[in-house]
Protein backbone atom coordinates (compact mmCIF):
# COMPACT_ATOMS: atom_id res chain seq x y z
CA UNK A 1 0.00 0.00 0.00
CA UNK A 2 1.32 3.14 -0.82
CA UNK A 3 2.01 5.36 2.04
CA UNK A 4 0.86 8.96 2.52
CA UNK A 5 3.05 11.99 2.52
CA UNK A 6 2.97 13.19 5.73
CA UNK A 7 4.06 16.56 4.81
CA UNK A 8 1.34 16.56 1.71
CA UNK A 9 -2.54 17.31 3.48
CA UNK A 10 -1.21 16.37 6.83
CA UNK A 11 -3.90 18.36 9.02
CA UNK A 12 -3.42 17.85 13.38
CA UNK A 13 -7.16 18.04 13.75
CA UNK A 14 -6.67 18.29 17.78
CA UNK A 15 -5.49 21.69 17.21
CA UNK A 16 -6.94 24.50 20.34
CA UNK A 17 -8.27 26.62 17.26
CA UNK A 18 -10.05 23.56 15.81
CA UNK A 19 -11.57 22.06 19.17
CA UNK A 20 -12.68 25.61 19.71
CA UNK A 21 -14.33 25.56 16.61
CA UNK A 22 -16.34 22.13 16.91
CA UNK A 23 -17.19 23.49 20.55
CA UNK A 24 -18.97 27.00 19.41
CA UNK A 25 -20.50 24.85 16.68
CA UNK A 26 -21.50 22.24 19.01
CA UNK A 27 -23.60 24.79 21.56
CA UNK A 28 -25.21 26.23 18.27
CA UNK A 29 -26.34 23.04 17.26
CA UNK A 30 -27.45 21.60 20.55
CA UNK A 31 -29.29 24.46 20.73
CA UNK A 32 -31.20 24.37 17.78
CA UNK A 33 -32.04 20.95 18.03
CA UNK A 34 -33.03 20.86 21.50
CA UNK A 35 -35.14 24.18 20.33
CA UNK A 36 -36.85 22.08 17.28
CA UNK A 37 -36.81 18.65 18.50
CA UNK A 38 -39.69 19.40 20.89
CA UNK A 39 -42.01 21.02 18.26
CA UNK A 40 -41.04 17.85 15.85
CA UNK A 41 -41.92 15.11 18.91
CA UNK A 42 -45.08 17.16 19.55
CA UNK A 43 -46.69 17.41 15.43
CA UNK A 44 -45.49 13.35 15.59
CA UNK A 45 -47.63 12.40 18.34
CA UNK A 46 -50.84 14.23 16.68
CA UNK A 47 -49.66 12.48 13.68
CA UNK A 48 -49.84 9.66 15.56
CA UNK A 49 -53.45 10.24 17.05
CA UNK A 50 -55.00 11.02 13.62
CA UNK A 51 -53.50 7.99 12.20
CA UNK A 52 -55.14 5.55 14.04
CA UNK A 53 -58.75 7.54 13.23
CA UNK A 54 -57.90 7.34 9.29
CA UNK A 55 -55.63 5.31 7.11
CA UNK A 56 -53.59 7.19 4.83
CA UNK A 57 -50.62 6.89 3.15
CA UNK A 58 -49.77 10.15 2.87
CA UNK A 59 -49.77 10.75 6.52
CA UNK A 60 -47.57 7.48 6.67
CA UNK A 61 -45.21 8.74 4.46
CA UNK A 62 -45.14 12.20 6.93
CA UNK A 63 -44.98 10.70 9.89
CA UNK A 64 -41.93 8.38 8.27
CA UNK A 65 -40.02 11.65 7.72
CA UNK A 66 -40.75 13.42 10.44
CA UNK A 67 -38.69 10.20 12.20
CA UNK A 68 -36.04 10.80 9.97
CA UNK A 69 -35.71 14.17 11.33
CA UNK A 70 -36.50 13.40 14.80
CA UNK A 71 -33.34 10.58 14.33
CA UNK A 72 -31.06 13.20 12.86
CA UNK A 73 -31.75 15.61 15.62
CA UNK A 74 -31.24 12.99 18.03
CA UNK A 75 -28.06 12.35 16.31
CA UNK A 76 -26.93 16.35 16.54
CA UNK A 77 -27.74 16.41 20.27
CA UNK A 78 -25.66 13.25 21.19
CA UNK A 79 -22.41 14.47 19.78
CA UNK A 80 -22.60 18.22 20.77
CA UNK A 81 -23.95 17.51 23.86
CA UNK A 82 -22.35 14.21 24.97
CA UNK A 83 -23.08 14.64 28.69
CA UNK A 84 -26.98 14.78 28.08
CA UNK A 85 -26.61 10.79 27.09
CA UNK A 86 -25.40 9.14 30.12
CA UNK A 87 -22.90 6.18 30.13
CA UNK A 88 -20.82 5.91 33.00
CA UNK A 89 -16.58 5.67 32.38
CA UNK A 90 -15.15 1.93 32.27
CA UNK A 91 -11.97 -0.14 31.19
CA UNK A 92 -11.76 -0.19 27.48
CA UNK A 93 -9.42 -2.83 25.20
CA UNK A 94 -9.61 -0.68 21.87
CA UNK A 95 -8.18 -3.38 20.24
CA UNK A 96 -10.80 -5.68 21.41
CA UNK A 97 -13.60 -3.52 20.41
CA UNK A 98 -11.77 -2.88 16.86
CA UNK A 99 -11.74 -6.59 16.00
CA UNK A 100 -15.75 -7.01 17.50
CA UNK A 101 -16.10 -4.24 15.03
CA UNK A 102 -14.68 -5.26 11.74
CA UNK A 103 -16.49 -8.84 12.22
CA UNK A 104 -19.96 -6.45 11.71
CA UNK A 105 -18.35 -5.70 7.99
CA UNK A 106 -17.75 -9.30 6.80
CA UNK A 107 -20.31 -9.05 3.89
CA UNK A 108 -18.63 -5.56 3.18
CA UNK A 109 -15.02 -7.17 2.77
CA UNK A 110 -14.93 -9.44 -0.52
CA UNK A 111 -13.15 -6.96 -2.49
CA UNK A 112 -11.30 -4.91 0.37
CA UNK A 113 -8.38 -6.69 2.28
CA UNK A 114 -8.19 -5.71 5.89
CA UNK A 115 -4.73 -5.48 7.41
CA UNK A 116 -4.47 -6.05 11.02
CA UNK A 117 -1.74 -4.68 12.81
CA UNK A 118 -1.92 -4.71 16.39
CA UNK A 119 0.34 -4.65 19.37
CA UNK A 120 0.14 -3.97 23.09
CA UNK A 121 -3.28 -5.35 22.92
CA UNK A 122 -3.16 -5.93 27.29
CA UNK A 123 -3.25 -1.58 27.19
CA UNK A 124 -6.70 -0.69 28.26
CA UNK A 125 -7.70 3.44 28.43
CA UNK A 126 -10.67 4.58 30.47
CA UNK A 127 -13.67 6.27 28.90
CA UNK A 128 -17.27 5.47 27.35
CA UNK A 129 -17.05 2.21 25.35
CA UNK A 130 -20.46 3.08 23.79
CA UNK A 131 -18.64 5.87 22.21
CA UNK A 132 -15.41 4.61 21.33
CA UNK A 133 -17.40 1.77 19.54
CA UNK A 134 -19.60 3.93 17.51
CA UNK A 135 -16.76 6.40 16.64
CA UNK A 136 -14.12 2.92 15.32
CA UNK A 137 -17.61 2.03 13.05
CA UNK A 138 -17.65 5.08 11.89
CA UNK A 139 -14.29 5.03 11.08
CA UNK A 140 -13.86 1.82 9.22
CA UNK A 141 -17.38 2.20 7.43
CA UNK A 142 -15.68 5.09 5.97
CA UNK A 143 -12.50 3.93 4.65
CA UNK A 144 -14.71 1.02 2.92
CA UNK A 145 -17.36 3.41 1.51
CA UNK A 146 -14.39 5.29 -0.13
CA UNK A 147 -12.74 2.64 -1.52
CA UNK A 148 -14.74 1.67 -5.07
CA UNK A 149 -13.93 -1.61 -6.30
CA UNK A 150 -10.72 -3.17 -5.03
CA UNK A 151 -8.50 -1.73 -2.02
CA UNK A 152 -6.77 -2.20 1.25
CA UNK A 153 -7.17 -1.05 4.81
CA UNK A 154 -4.73 -0.88 7.32
CA UNK A 155 -5.46 -0.74 11.19
CA UNK A 156 -2.77 -0.52 13.29
CA UNK A 157 -2.79 -0.59 17.70
CA UNK A 158 -0.08 0.50 19.79
CA UNK A 159 1.32 1.80 22.66
CA UNK A 160 3.35 5.60 22.69
CA UNK A 161 4.38 6.88 25.94
CA UNK A 162 1.22 7.44 27.84
CA UNK A 163 -1.18 6.76 25.12
CA UNK A 164 -2.77 4.74 22.76
CA UNK A 165 -2.34 5.07 19.08
CA UNK A 166 -4.98 4.03 16.75
CA UNK A 167 -4.78 4.22 12.94
CA UNK A 168 -6.67 3.67 10.00
CA UNK A 169 -5.93 4.15 6.49
CA UNK A 170 -7.46 2.89 3.41
CA UNK A 171 -6.47 3.32 0.02
CA UNK A 172 -9.55 4.96 -1.14
CA UNK A 173 -10.56 8.25 -3.26
CA UNK A 174 -9.00 10.65 -0.63
CA UNK A 175 -10.26 14.08 0.85
CA UNK A 176 -10.56 17.17 -1.13
CA UNK A 177 -7.16 19.64 0.67
CA UNK A 178 -9.80 22.42 1.19
CA UNK A 179 -12.22 20.22 2.84
CA UNK A 180 -9.55 18.66 5.62
CA UNK A 181 -10.96 21.36 8.47
CA UNK A 182 -14.45 21.26 7.99
CA UNK A 183 -14.01 17.49 8.74
CA UNK A 184 -16.02 16.82 12.13
CA UNK A 185 -18.59 19.68 11.63
CA UNK A 186 -22.32 18.62 11.71
CA UNK A 187 -23.66 18.20 8.52
CA UNK A 188 -20.83 18.53 6.25
CA UNK A 189 -20.12 15.71 4.31
CA UNK A 190 -17.79 14.62 1.46
CA UNK A 191 -20.08 12.02 0.25
CA UNK A 192 -23.18 12.46 -2.17
CA UNK A 193 -25.15 11.14 0.30
CA UNK A 194 -24.68 11.44 4.00
CA UNK A 195 -24.77 14.15 7.33
CA UNK A 196 -21.59 14.07 8.20
CA UNK A 197 -22.60 13.29 11.39
CA UNK A 198 -20.52 10.11 11.43
CA UNK A 199 -17.45 12.28 11.73
CA UNK A 200 -18.83 14.69 13.89
CA UNK A 201 -19.16 11.92 16.76
CA UNK A 202 -15.82 10.67 15.91
CA UNK A 203 -14.26 13.89 17.23
CA UNK A 204 -16.98 14.60 19.95
CA UNK A 205 -15.54 11.10 21.43
CA UNK A 206 -12.56 11.98 21.20
CA UNK A 207 -11.96 15.05 22.36
CA UNK A 208 -13.80 14.38 25.23
CA UNK A 209 -11.56 11.73 26.44
CA UNK A 210 -8.31 14.27 25.86
CA UNK A 211 -7.41 12.79 22.65
CA UNK A 212 -6.07 14.13 19.30
CA UNK A 213 -6.86 13.38 15.79
CA UNK A 214 -4.75 13.89 12.87
CA UNK A 215 -5.97 13.57 9.48
CA UNK A 216 -3.21 12.80 6.40
CA UNK A 217 -5.15 12.69 3.14
CA UNK A 218 -4.15 12.81 -0.98
CA UNK A 219 -6.93 12.60 -3.40
CA UNK A 220 -6.77 9.41 -5.18
CA UNK A 221 -4.29 7.86 -3.12
CA UNK A 222 -6.54 7.63 0.05
CA UNK A 223 -6.84 8.45 3.42
CA UNK A 224 -5.26 8.34 7.02
CA UNK A 225 -6.62 8.63 10.71
CA UNK A 226 -4.41 8.35 13.00
CA UNK A 227 -6.36 8.67 17.26
CA UNK A 228 -4.02 9.37 20.26
CA UNK A 229 -6.09 8.66 23.61
CA UNK A 230 -4.13 8.88 26.60
CA UNK A 231 -4.61 6.41 28.91
CA UNK A 232 -5.86 6.65 32.60
CA UNK A 233 -5.35 4.82 35.49
CA UNK A 234 -7.47 6.16 38.19
CA UNK A 235 -10.55 4.73 36.02
CA UNK A 236 -13.58 2.60 37.28
CA UNK A 237 -14.03 -0.89 36.13
CA UNK A 238 -17.63 -1.78 34.23
CA UNK A 239 -20.05 -1.57 37.04
CA UNK A 240 -23.82 -1.71 37.06
CA UNK A 241 -26.19 1.39 36.83
CA UNK A 242 -28.55 3.02 38.76
CA UNK A 243 -31.54 3.47 36.62
CA UNK A 244 -34.58 5.82 36.50
CA UNK A 245 -37.09 2.86 37.16
CA UNK A 246 -40.21 2.25 39.33
CA UNK A 247 -40.53 0.13 41.97
CA UNK A 248 -43.56 -1.13 43.85
CA UNK A 249 -43.73 -2.38 47.24
CA UNK A 250 -44.24 -6.41 46.67
CA UNK A 251 -42.67 -6.53 43.01
CA UNK A 252 -40.99 -9.81 41.60
CA UNK A 253 -38.83 -9.40 39.57
CA UNK A 254 -41.14 -9.93 36.14
CA UNK A 255 -43.49 -7.21 37.67
CA UNK A 256 -40.34 -4.78 37.67
CA UNK A 257 -39.58 -5.17 34.52
CA UNK A 258 -42.80 -5.20 32.89
CA UNK A 259 -43.30 -2.27 34.32
CA UNK A 260 -40.12 -0.99 33.43
CA UNK A 261 -40.16 -2.31 29.70
CA UNK A 262 -39.48 1.35 28.48
CA UNK A 263 -36.58 1.39 30.10
CA UNK A 264 -35.19 -1.69 29.50
CA UNK A 265 -35.40 -0.93 26.09
CA UNK A 266 -33.97 2.61 26.28
CA UNK A 267 -30.86 0.42 28.56
CA UNK A 268 -30.44 -2.50 25.81
CA UNK A 269 -30.38 -0.43 23.04
CA UNK A 270 -27.36 2.23 25.06
CA UNK A 271 -25.60 -1.34 25.42
CA UNK A 272 -26.00 -2.38 22.05
CA UNK A 273 -24.34 0.79 19.80
CA UNK A 274 -23.89 -1.11 16.97
CA UNK A 275 -26.73 -3.19 16.61
CA UNK A 276 -29.02 -0.13 17.46
CA UNK A 277 -28.98 1.07 13.71
CA UNK A 278 -29.55 -2.52 12.19
CA UNK A 279 -32.84 -2.97 13.91
CA UNK A 280 -35.03 -2.06 11.20
CA UNK A 281 -32.75 -3.50 8.19
CA UNK A 282 -32.84 -7.20 10.40
CA UNK A 283 -36.19 -6.89 10.53
CA UNK A 284 -36.80 -5.84 6.62
CA UNK A 285 -34.58 -8.81 5.75
CA UNK A 286 -35.55 -11.73 8.13
CA UNK A 287 -38.83 -10.17 9.50
CA UNK A 288 -36.78 -10.67 13.09
CA UNK A 289 -38.97 -8.36 15.57
CA UNK A 290 -35.31 -7.58 17.82
CA UNK A 291 -36.95 -5.98 20.91
CA UNK A 292 -40.12 -8.12 20.68
CA UNK A 293 -37.66 -11.19 20.54
CA UNK A 294 -35.30 -10.01 23.66
CA UNK A 295 -37.92 -9.00 25.89
CA UNK A 296 -39.39 -12.78 25.42
CA UNK A 297 -36.08 -13.96 26.02
CA UNK A 298 -35.37 -12.11 29.08
CA UNK A 299 -39.13 -13.44 30.43
CA UNK A 300 -38.08 -17.05 29.36
CA UNK A 301 -34.96 -16.46 31.78
CA UNK A 302 -36.75 -14.53 34.86
CA UNK A 303 -39.07 -17.13 34.52
CA UNK A 304 -36.87 -19.75 34.61
CA UNK A 305 -38.62 -21.71 31.57
CA UNK A 306 -35.21 -23.43 30.22
CA UNK A 307 -37.32 -25.53 27.58
CA UNK A 308 -39.19 -22.77 26.01
CA UNK A 309 -35.87 -21.09 25.31
CA UNK A 310 -34.56 -23.62 24.25
CA UNK A 311 -36.58 -24.16 21.45
CA UNK A 312 -37.20 -20.22 20.82
CA UNK A 313 -32.88 -20.49 20.83
CA UNK A 314 -33.05 -23.15 17.98
CA UNK A 315 -36.09 -21.22 15.85
CA UNK A 316 -33.52 -17.88 15.86
CA UNK A 317 -30.87 -20.04 14.77
CA UNK A 318 -32.92 -21.18 11.94
CA UNK A 319 -34.18 -17.51 11.17
CA UNK A 320 -30.67 -16.40 11.46
CA UNK A 321 -28.83 -18.72 9.30
CA UNK A 322 -31.92 -18.64 7.07
CA UNK A 323 -31.57 -15.29 6.06
CA UNK A 324 -27.81 -14.99 6.25
CA UNK A 325 -27.89 -12.28 9.17
CA UNK A 326 -24.51 -11.49 10.25
CA UNK A 327 -23.66 -13.34 13.56
CA UNK A 328 -22.19 -10.71 14.98
CA UNK A 329 -25.07 -8.58 15.75
CA UNK A 330 -26.68 -11.46 17.63
CA UNK A 331 -23.65 -11.62 19.98
CA UNK A 332 -23.82 -8.54 20.66
CA UNK A 333 -27.04 -8.33 21.24
CA UNK A 334 -27.59 -11.05 23.59
CA UNK A 335 -24.85 -10.07 25.82
CA UNK A 336 -26.32 -6.78 25.48
CA UNK A 337 -29.13 -8.24 27.54
CA UNK A 338 -27.29 -9.91 29.46
CA UNK A 339 -25.72 -7.15 30.70
CA UNK A 340 -29.24 -5.37 30.85
CA UNK A 341 -30.61 -7.74 33.04
CA UNK A 342 -27.51 -7.54 35.55
CA UNK A 343 -28.20 -3.51 35.95
CA UNK A 344 -32.21 -4.60 36.15
CA UNK A 345 -31.33 -7.20 39.23
CA UNK A 346 -29.21 -4.63 40.81
CA UNK A 347 -31.69 -2.10 40.79
CA UNK A 348 -34.41 -4.49 41.65
CA UNK A 349 -32.40 -5.38 44.90
CA UNK A 350 -31.30 -1.82 45.83
CA UNK A 351 -34.89 -0.72 45.52
CA UNK A 352 -36.00 -4.14 47.17
CA UNK A 353 -33.53 -3.94 50.06
CA UNK A 354 -34.84 -7.13 51.61
CA UNK A 355 -31.63 -8.60 52.97
CA UNK A 356 -33.13 -12.03 53.51
CA UNK A 357 -33.51 -12.39 50.04
CA UNK A 358 -29.49 -12.28 49.42
CA UNK A 359 -29.38 -15.50 49.19
CA UNK A 360 -32.27 -15.58 46.67
CA UNK A 361 -30.96 -12.73 44.38
CA UNK A 362 -27.25 -14.39 43.70
CA UNK A 363 -28.69 -17.58 42.98
CA UNK A 364 -30.63 -16.13 40.32
CA UNK A 365 -28.01 -13.67 39.04
CA UNK A 366 -26.38 -17.37 38.41
CA UNK A 367 -29.46 -18.91 37.01
CA UNK A 368 -29.38 -15.96 34.38
CA UNK A 369 -25.90 -16.49 33.17
CA UNK A 370 -26.37 -20.24 32.75
CA UNK A 371 -29.58 -19.50 31.16
CA UNK A 372 -28.11 -16.81 28.39
CA UNK A 373 -25.41 -19.50 28.30
CA UNK A 374 -27.99 -21.76 27.54
CA UNK A 375 -29.63 -20.09 24.74
CA UNK A 376 -26.24 -19.34 23.26
CA UNK A 377 -25.17 -22.85 22.98
CA UNK A 378 -28.47 -24.13 21.24
CA UNK A 379 -28.79 -20.81 19.01
CA UNK A 380 -24.84 -21.19 17.62
CA UNK A 381 -25.96 -25.53 17.56
CA UNK A 382 -29.26 -25.15 15.50
CA UNK A 383 -27.77 -22.47 13.13
CA UNK A 384 -25.15 -24.86 12.36
CA UNK A 385 -27.07 -27.36 11.83
CA UNK A 386 -29.04 -25.50 9.34
CA UNK A 387 -26.23 -24.34 7.36
CA UNK A 388 -24.62 -27.66 7.35
CA UNK A 389 -28.10 -28.92 5.70
CA UNK A 390 -27.72 -26.24 3.02
CA UNK A 391 -24.10 -26.74 2.67
CA UNK A 392 -24.90 -30.78 2.13
CA UNK A 393 -28.24 -29.73 -0.13
CA UNK A 394 -25.79 -27.83 -2.73
CA UNK A 395 -23.08 -30.55 -2.75
CA UNK A 396 -25.77 -33.02 -3.75
CA UNK A 397 -27.17 -30.50 -6.22
CA UNK A 398 -23.63 -30.16 -7.26
CA UNK A 399 -23.02 -33.76 -7.48
CA UNK A 400 -25.72 -34.38 -9.75
CA UNK A 401 -25.13 -31.56 -11.55
CA UNK A 402 -21.59 -33.40 -12.46
CA UNK A 403 -23.12 -37.11 -13.05
CA UNK A 404 -26.07 -35.77 -15.60
CA UNK A 405 -27.61 -38.77 -17.05
CA UNK A 406 -29.10 -37.55 -20.43
CA UNK A 407 -31.84 -39.90 -21.97
CA UNK A 408 -31.87 -40.50 -26.04
CA UNK A 409 -34.50 -42.74 -26.13
CA UNK A 410 -36.41 -45.14 -23.92
CA UNK A 411 -33.42 -47.64 -23.45
CA UNK A 412 -30.26 -45.01 -24.47
CA UNK A 413 -28.67 -43.10 -22.09
CA UNK A 414 -25.30 -40.58 -21.87
CA UNK A 415 -23.44 -39.52 -19.05
CA UNK A 416 -20.88 -37.08 -19.87
CA UNK A 417 -18.22 -37.18 -17.40
CA UNK A 418 -16.01 -33.77 -16.63
CA UNK A 419 -12.90 -33.03 -14.36
CA UNK A 420 -10.83 -34.77 -12.34
CA UNK A 421 -12.30 -38.08 -11.59
CA UNK A 422 -11.19 -39.11 -7.66
CA UNK A 423 -12.46 -41.92 -5.68
CA UNK A 424 -15.38 -39.72 -3.94
CA UNK A 425 -16.57 -38.83 -7.35
CA UNK A 426 -16.44 -42.77 -8.62
CA UNK A 427 -18.54 -43.90 -5.59
CA UNK A 428 -21.20 -41.31 -6.38
CA UNK A 429 -20.95 -42.21 -9.50
CA UNK A 430 -21.49 -45.54 -9.14
CA UNK A 431 -23.91 -44.90 -7.06
CA UNK A 432 -26.39 -42.90 -9.07
CA UNK A 433 -25.44 -44.45 -12.32
CA UNK A 434 -26.34 -48.26 -11.24
CA UNK A 435 -29.92 -46.60 -9.36
CA UNK A 436 -30.40 -44.67 -13.02
CA UNK A 437 -30.41 -48.18 -14.76
CA UNK A 438 -32.46 -49.99 -12.78
CA UNK A 439 -35.13 -47.20 -12.07
CA UNK A 440 -35.40 -46.46 -16.11
CA UNK A 441 -34.07 -49.65 -17.67
CA UNK A 442 -31.53 -48.27 -19.32
CA UNK A 443 -30.02 -50.76 -22.13
CA UNK A 444 -27.32 -49.34 -23.77
CA UNK A 445 -25.10 -46.25 -21.39
CA UNK A 446 -22.46 -43.77 -23.47
CA UNK A 447 -19.72 -42.72 -21.37
CA UNK A 448 -18.32 -39.74 -22.30
CA UNK A 449 -14.43 -39.31 -21.02
CA UNK A 450 -13.50 -36.33 -23.46
CA UNK A 451 -13.44 -33.56 -20.43
CA UNK A 452 -12.11 -35.47 -18.18
CA UNK A 453 -8.58 -35.19 -16.94
CA UNK A 454 -5.95 -37.98 -16.33
CA UNK A 455 -6.25 -40.39 -14.16
CA UNK A 456 -4.53 -42.05 -11.14
CA UNK A 457 -3.86 -45.79 -11.57
CA UNK A 458 -5.87 -46.52 -8.38
CA UNK A 459 -9.15 -44.83 -10.10
CA UNK A 460 -8.94 -46.65 -12.86
CA UNK A 461 -9.70 -49.89 -10.76
CA UNK A 462 -12.51 -48.03 -9.04
CA UNK A 463 -13.84 -47.03 -12.83
CA UNK A 464 -13.61 -51.10 -13.69
CA UNK A 465 -15.92 -52.12 -10.95
CA UNK A 466 -17.93 -49.57 -12.07
CA UNK A 467 -18.14 -50.88 -15.37
CA UNK A 468 -18.12 -54.56 -13.89
CA UNK A 469 -21.26 -53.26 -12.00
CA UNK A 470 -23.57 -51.86 -15.08
CA UNK A 471 -22.23 -55.49 -17.41
CA UNK A 472 -24.23 -57.24 -14.55
CA UNK A 473 -27.42 -55.25 -14.39
CA UNK A 474 -27.69 -56.26 -18.84
CA UNK A 475 -26.69 -52.82 -19.42
CA UNK A 476 -23.96 -51.77 -22.55
CA UNK A 477 -21.51 -49.44 -21.59
CA UNK A 478 -19.68 -47.53 -24.91
CA UNK A 479 -16.73 -45.28 -23.48
CA UNK A 480 -16.03 -42.34 -25.79
CA UNK A 481 -13.44 -39.02 -25.70
CA UNK A 482 -10.76 -41.51 -24.31
CA UNK A 483 -7.90 -39.06 -24.50
CA UNK A 484 -3.73 -40.57 -25.20
CA UNK A 485 -3.11 -39.86 -21.47
CA UNK A 486 -6.43 -41.68 -19.98
CA UNK A 487 -5.99 -44.62 -22.19
CA UNK A 488 -2.70 -45.03 -21.31
CA UNK A 489 -3.55 -45.82 -17.84
CA UNK A 490 -6.63 -47.84 -19.20
CA UNK A 491 -4.51 -50.34 -20.98
CA UNK A 492 -1.56 -51.01 -18.15
CA UNK A 493 -4.72 -52.21 -15.99
CA UNK A 494 -5.34 -55.59 -15.40
CA UNK A 495 -9.36 -54.78 -15.33
CA UNK A 496 -11.97 -57.26 -16.51
CA UNK A 497 -14.04 -54.15 -17.85
CA UNK A 498 -11.86 -53.64 -21.16
CA UNK A 499 -13.44 -57.03 -22.22
CA UNK A 500 -16.83 -55.34 -20.63
CA UNK A 501 -16.96 -52.08 -22.60
CA UNK A 502 -16.74 -51.40 -26.14
CA UNK A 503 -14.97 -48.25 -27.39
CA UNK A 504 -15.65 -45.44 -30.21
CA UNK A 505 -13.48 -42.50 -30.84
CA UNK A 506 -16.19 -39.73 -30.57
CA UNK A 507 -19.61 -39.41 -28.71
CA UNK A 508 -21.02 -38.16 -32.18
CA UNK A 509 -19.88 -41.97 -33.52
CA UNK A 510 -21.02 -43.35 -30.74
CA UNK A 511 -24.57 -41.90 -31.16
CA UNK A 512 -24.68 -42.14 -34.66
CA UNK A 513 -23.92 -46.36 -34.33
CA UNK A 514 -26.82 -46.53 -31.56
CA UNK A 515 -29.15 -44.96 -33.06
CA UNK A 516 -28.45 -46.61 -36.52
CA UNK A 517 -28.54 -50.02 -34.88
CA UNK A 518 -32.18 -49.35 -33.51
CA UNK A 519 -33.81 -48.71 -36.44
Amino acid sequence: MMKLKEEQNVQPSSSEGHLRQLAQVGQISAGIAHEVKNPLTAVKGFLQLVQEEQNNEYLAIASDELENAITTLNNLLQVSKPDLFDEGHQTVCLSVELDSILHLFQDKLYDVQVITEFNDTDVSIVGKKNQFKKAFFNLIKNAIESIEGTGTIIITHQLKGSDVLVSIEDTGKGIPEESLDLLGTPFFTTKDLGTGMGLTQVFSTVYEHGGQIQVDSVENIGTKFIITIPIKNEGEKRMVRKLKVTYEEGFSIKDFLFKNRNEFEARLLEEAINVKGKIEEIHNIGNINLLGNAHKLVLFIVEEREHELINFAKQEGIAWAKYSLTLAFKLEWVQAIRRTIWDFLYNYDELSNVEENRLTFYTQEKQINELVDQFFANFFISYSNFKDGLLETQRQLVENLSVPIIPISQEVCILPLIGLLDRQRLVFIEDKVLTEIEKQSIQTLIVDFSGVTPMEQETVSDLASIIDGIYMMGCKTILTGLRKEVVKTLRNSSGSFLLKGEFKGTLQLALDDVLQNSH
